[in-house]
C-alpha cells in the first residue's frame, strides 16, 4: 500500500471546499490514514518547500501557505501518489483536465487548492514533517474488497 501526503491549501479551506476535496479522494477508493486541521508555521513551511528556495515564487508561497489553516492528510492505496496527482489535475488550473479538483475549482497557479507529493521519495520526506508514525493508521474498510484486487 503506497502512502502520500495531501495538503488542502488555505484557498480551499477559506472557500469551504474541504469536504468536497476529501470526498473526491475517497470516491477514488483511497483510504485516509491520517488527517488534521493545522496552521503551518514559517519554519515548517520553509522545510516543506525547501526544494523551491531561491525561486521567484518561494517567498510568496511561504506567505500563502502560512496565511490560513490547512488540512493535511495521509492517503493510502495502490498507486496512491499517481491517483492523487491525477485527481488534483495539472499544477496550473488553466491546464488541468476537466473533472479534476484544480480544473473544477481553480483559476490561477498561485491558488491551486491542493498539494500532493510528486513521488515516493517526496512522500517519504513530506509525511514525517506533518505526522508521527503513531498518528498514521492502517486499517481495512469493508469496501476495500470492492476497490483493491
Amino acid at each position: 500500500m503506497e502512502r502520500t501526503l495531501v495538503i488542502i491549501k488555505p484557498d480551499a479551506v477559506q472557500r469551504g471546499l474541504i469536504g468536497e476535496i476529501i470526498a473526491r479522494f475517497e470516491r477514488r477508493g483511497l483510504r485516509i490514514a491520517a488527517l488534521k486541521l493545522m496552521q503551518i508555521d514559517e519554519p515548517l513551511a520553509r522545510r516543506h518547500y525547501a526544494v523551491h528556495e531561491g525561486k521567484p515564487f518561494y517567498e510568496p508561497l511561504i506567505r500563502y501557505i502560512t496565511s490560513s489553516p490547512v488540512v493535511v492528510m495521509v492517503l493510502e492505496g495502490n498507486d496512491a501518489i499517481e491517483i492523487v496527482r491525477r485527481t488534483m489535475g495539472a499544477t496550473n488550473p488553466a491546464e488541468a483536465a476537466p473533472g479534476t479538483i484544480r480544473a473544477d475549482f481553480g483559476l490561477e497557479i498561485g491558488r491551486n487548492l491542493v498539494h500532493g507529493s510528486d513521488g515516493p521519495e517526496t512522500a517519504a520526506f513530506e509525511v514525517p514533517l506533518f505526522f508521527t508514525e503513531d498518528e498514521i493508521l492502517s486499517y481495512e474498510r469493508d469496501t476495500d474488497r470492492w476497490i483493491f484486487e
